[in-house]
């Protein structure tokens, strides 16, 4: 798994693959959908899907597949190891989702909430999987809010597959415990090597688990809150732990906004940091605002 891509730029999202077997191309195959990293408020959510010929499905089984929360990290590094070694009929492709991504999403003007999120990228894997020629016939999928709604929205839009969407799926279900897996390690991965765009001085990697409810975890979210600028995009901040947390530690900020119209300049924000009469990084001004797509006006 080579997550060289994701370091280069984890602001948004990026798609991993391994190459497709020629027996997943050629007989018809089975496809399961899972995720990692759906609750906590730090680091990215890992959508996976693995495949196989239905064929095969005992070979897969036999690897002692198994949903991954309930596996050391150890078993699932050695079980991926073990489907990267049998590329002969095992397949998967990763969608890696920054955590800026998620909460730009979800408080952007038009809301975007993370159900939704999640329903669209195990949709788009699906098809990118047909698209590369998968011989895909049938799908298992552990649900994201209730089975049946999903269930229907994936036939709908896959109407020649078989679709089953269930609740503990990864449980059920080998093919979506090994996308489980594949998951899983992608994101722990991931979390270990995260590269924060920030210039930020002593950042401590020890995070918790990454879960809202962990005392750590909210520890290092009150260490690393800027007074100003807010959290590093390793955090969500729309979950409402970071939320709570910047009502409590971070300054007020007046915006005064001429918004454009459509077809317009683009608009120019004068914004007046009020940090305790401190003035504001300059430096650190012109990212914040190149990070949203903005304009900085020159009297900043």
């Amino acid at each position: 798994m080579d997550l060289s891509e994701l370091e280069r730029d984890n602001t948004g999202r990026c798609r991993l693959s391994s190459p497709v077997p020629t027996a997943c191309r050629d007989e018809p195959c089975v496809l399961g959908v899972d995720e990692a990293g759906r609750g906590p408020v730090l680091g990215p959510m890992v959508y996976a899907i693995c495949y196989c010929p239905v064929s095969r499905l005992a070979d897969l089984e036999a690897l002692k597949v198994a949903d991954s929360k309930t596996l050391s990290e150890n078993e699932r590094e050695r079980l991926f190891a073990k489907m990267e070694e049998d590329q002969d009929f095992v397949g998967w492709v990763l969608d890696v989702l920054s955590p800026n991504l998620i909460s730009t999403s979800m408080l952007g003007r038009v809301k975007y909430n993370l159900n939704s999120l999640s329903h669209d990228t195990a949709a788009g894997l699906i098809q990118y999987a047909l698209d590369q020629g998968v011989n895909v016939t049938q799908v298992f999928v552990d649900t994201v809010g209730m089975p049946e709604t999903y269930q229907a929205r994936l036939q709908q839009r896959f109407p020649g597959i078989q679709v089953t969407v269930k609740a503990k799926a990864d449980a059920l279900y080998p093919v979506v415990s090994a996308a489980s897996i594949c998951a899983k390690v992608a994101r722990d991965r991931a979390v270990k090597t995260w590269r924060f765009v920030e210039s930020l001085q002593d950042v401590d990697a020890d995070y918790g688990s990454g879960y809202p409810n962990d005392p750590k975890t909210k520890a290092w979210l009150r260490k690393h809150v800027e007074p100003v600028f807010g959290f590093p995009q390793f955090v969500r901040f729309s979950w409402s732990t970071a939320q709570t947390i910047l009502e409590k530690e971070a300054e007020g900020v007046t915006w005064w906004d001429s918004a454009a119209e459509d077809g317009a300049q683009p608009r120019k924000i004068t914004t007046y940091f009020l940090n305790r009469g401190s003035q504001a990084r300059p430096q650190a001004l012109h990212w914040y605002f190149q990070e949203r797509g903005l304009e900085m006006a020159t009297s900043l």
